[in-house]
């Protein structure tokens, strides 16, 4: 683990560069190699098609960022990875925002139980 998960309402899919958005932030992510594996890493973004935003008058939007990490890292590692992440985001849509009404949201998630995972991946960047 990492994962980092994008939900972005579908109003905004055409001016937002979801693509181009998702190397940004995976890159931001992997510039923390210290606490960021790159074997760990999953990057995704969902389309919302069923949404409201506000009291669903007008054509408002919204991003919201989940990251989703393993515990282990101190709570300075976390905010450093989160407020340059963050930035990220803002940075990335600061066309739409000074353009019409879009909420940026975002929020660190750290597993409190255990996690399942089976990746032959990390064997790749073991050398």
């Amino acid at each position: 683990m990492p994962h980092l998960y994008i939900e972005y309402t579908d109003n905004i899919k055409g001016e937002a560069d979801i693509a181009g958005l998702l190397e940004k932030v995976n890159q931001t992510l992997l510039g923390h190699s210290d606490i960021i594996p790159a074997a760990g890493l999953r990057t995704r973004a969902i389309q919302l098609s069923d949404y409201i935003v506000a009291d669903g008058t007008e054509d408002d939007a919204f991003v919201h960022v989940t990251l989703k990490l393993a515990p282990g890292r101190t709570d300075e590692q976390k905010k450093a990875v989160c407020d340059n992440l963050f930035q990220t985001i803002k940075g990335h849509f600061v066309h739409i925002f000074e353009s019409r009404y879009i909420a940026l949201s975002m929020e660190l998630y750290e597993f409190q139980n255990e996690t399942y995972k089976h990746n032959n991946i990390h064997t790749r960047y073991e050398n």
